[in-house]
C-alpha cells in the first residue's frame, strides 16, 4: 500500500460506521466504536469534561475507503488519562507557551495497553509510519503543543524517532495455562496461599454472595444501583465520577457479553460491584463501588473473579487498572507500559525526553524492587 495518504478529521464517532471502524484491525473492546461511541453519545466527553472528539481516518492519496484511523480527542487538560505530565505543562509555562490544547491518542478514562494505529491488514509498516507523519502535520496546523499516544504497542510508535518514548508501570496477570484457581494458588509460597485463602473465607464469612453477570443480562435495576455504588464510591473519595448512568446502560444494551459485572449481595440486597471490558484475549478491569467496608471484599470483586472468569474462559491477560502495588502479593507482575509522545517546541522536546530517560531508570529499579515481593515458589524474598 502506498505510504500516500489523505486524512480526515471526524467531530463524532458517529461519521465512521460502526462496521469500518471495528475492521480497522478489529480493535479491542476499550477501542471499540460501541464503547467509544458510548462516550460520546451519552455526555461523558466534550468542551466541559476536556476531552474533544478530533478522530483521524486515512485513506489512500486521490480518493477511495478510508484504510485505518487513529482514536484522538483534543484536550484542555490532563484529566483521566494516568500518564501524568504535570511537570511538561508547567516546563511550558516557565518557557511563555501554552501547553494546553494538546492531541491523545487513548481510550478516555481507559489507562489500558493496546493498539493506537487501527488499520486494515494490508497496511504495511510504511503505511503506518505515514499515518504518524501526516498525524503530526495534522497538529502542527491546528497548533496543538504536543501529540500523545497513551498506553500503545505499536512498534510503528515506540520506534519513531520524532516521538519520545516514556515508560510506565503497571501489574498485569499473565495466564501460564493454569487448569484453574486451586492450580494458580499451587504456585504461591506456603504463607501467601494462606492469605489469599483467608481473604476470600472472609468474604464468605461476611454473607457475601458473588456472582458473575455479563452485560446483556444486567438489569435496569441493577445498572442503576451499580451507578449508585460506583458514583458514591468516587465521591468518598474525592473523585470526579467520570461516566454517567446513561452510558453503563448504553454499552449494557450494545456490548452484551464484551462486559461483565461482579456482584457481591446479601439478602438480596447489593452491596458492592465491579465492572469488566472482556476483550479478545485479555480481561481489563475497571470501576468498583461498594456501600460498606467488608473485609476482602476489594479482592474478591476486583480480583479473585476476575481471575477466575480468565482461567474459566482460558484469557491470556488481566488487566486490574492502573497502579496499586498491593496487586504484587496476588500475582501481578509489574510491567513496563509505553506511551509515545511529540513535542511541537524542539527546546523543551529536548529536556522532556532526558526527563524521560532519567524516569525510566527510576521505574526501572522501582519494578525489580517489587519483583521480589512476587508470591510465586522459588522467587526472591519468597
Amino acid at each position: 500500500m502506498s505510504a500516500e495518504l489523505s486524512v480526515r478529521l471526524h467531530s463524532t464517532l458517529a461519521e465512521v460506521p460502526a462496521a469500518l471502524w471495528n475492521a480497522f484491525g478489529s480493535p479491542d473492546t476499550p477501542l471499540s466504536h460501541e464503547f467509544l461511541s458510548a462516550l460520546e453519545e451519552t455526555g461523558c466527553l466534550g468542551n466541559s469534561i476536556g476531552w474533544i472528539p478530533m478522530h483521524l481516518s486515512f485513506a489512500a492519496e486521490g480518493g477511495g475507503a478510508p484504510f485505518a484511523a487513529m482514536p484522538a480527542y483534543l484536550k484542555t487538560n490532563s484529566f483521566g488519562e494516568f500518564v501524568f505530565d504535570g511537570a511538561w505543562a508547567e516546563a511550558h509555562a516557565r518557557a511563555g507557551l501554552a501547553y494546553y490544547p494538546k492531541w491523545v491518542i487513548a481510550s478516555p478514562f481507559t489507562p489500558v495497553t493496546g493498539r493506537r494505529l487501527l488499520a486494515t491488514a494490508g497496511a504495511s509498516d510504511v503505511s503506518k509510519e505515514a499515518m504518524v507523519a501526516c498525524a503530526i502535520k495534522v497538529g502542527e496546523s491546528a497548533g496543538v503543543s504536543s501529540m500523545h499516544w497513551l498506553f500503545c504497542t505499536d512498534p510503528v510508535l515506540l520506534e519513531t524517532p520524532m516521538l519520545i518514548r516514556r515508560m510506565g508501570c503497571q501489574f498485569h496477570w499473565r495466564n501460564a495455562g493454569y487448569r484453574d484457581f486451586a492450580d494458580y494458588l499451587d504456585r504461591f509460597n506456603a504463607k501467601r496461599r494462606k492469605e489469599v485463602k483467608r481473604e476470600r473465607r472472609q468474604v464468605r464469612e461476611a454473607g457475601m454472595e458473588i456472582r458473575r453477570v455479563p452485560g446483556s443480562e444486567v438489569s435496569e435495576a441493577i445498572w442503576s444501583r451499580f451507578y449508585e455504588l460506583y458514583r458514591n464510591t468516587f465521591d468518598k473519595h474525592g473523585n470526579y465520577p467520570a461516566l454517567n448512568a446513561g452510558f453503563f446502560r448504553r454499552i449494557g444494551e450494545t456490548m452484551g457479553d464484551k462486559i461483565m459485572l461482579v456482584l457481591a449481595e446479601r439478602n438480596a440486597d447489593l452491596v458492592a460491584a465491579g465492572f469488566f471490558l472482556v476483550g479478545e484475549d485479555t480481561l481489563y478491569g475497571r470501576y468498583w463501588g461498594a456501600s460498606e467496608d467488608i473485609p476482602s471484599l476489594h479482592f474478591e470483586v476486583c480480583y479473585y473473579q476476575g481471575l477466575e472468569f480468565c482461567l474459566e474462559r482460558g484469557l491470556s491477560y488481566f488487566q486490574p487498572g492502573a497502579q496499586g502495588e498491593h496487586k504484587v502479593s496476588r500475582g501481578f507482575e509489574p510491567t513496563p507500559t509505553w506511551s509515545a509522545h511529540w513535542i511541537a517546541d524542539m527546546r523543551l522536546r529536548a529536556a522532556i525526553a532526558h526527563h524521560t530517560e532519567v524516569e525510566r531508570r527510576h521505574i526501572e529499579n522501582y519494578m525489580r524492587s517489587l519483583e521480589s515481593h512476587l508470591p510465586f515458589k522459588g522467587d526472591p524474598g519468597c
